[in-house]
């Protein structure tokens, strides 16, 4: 049987395929968007260390303010 029968309600609609072209756009297309993805997530991994160094950074120098201070006062 290729469709349902008249009992069942349905109305039987062939199924329409893209051409193959079509499908390979998309792919590539796809393709294209998990790249971009990547690039991007990559990016941020790169940016964030950044950050954490700075902070870093100035949490040192505040430490060395501190010391700083502490030794003219121990003199």
């Amino acid at each position: 049987m290729t469709r349902c029968p008249e009992e069942c309600g349905k109305q039987w609609k062939p199924k329409q395929s893209k051409s193959e072209w079509q499908k390979q756009k998309e792919k590539e297309e796809e393709g294209k968007k998990q790249e971009e993805k990547e690039k991007k997530k990559e990016e941020n991994k790169k940016k964030k260390p950044k950050k954490n160094r700075t902070m870093e950074v100035k949490r040192v120098t505040k430490e060395l303010e501190i010391w700083n201070k502490e030794e003219e006062v121990a003199k």
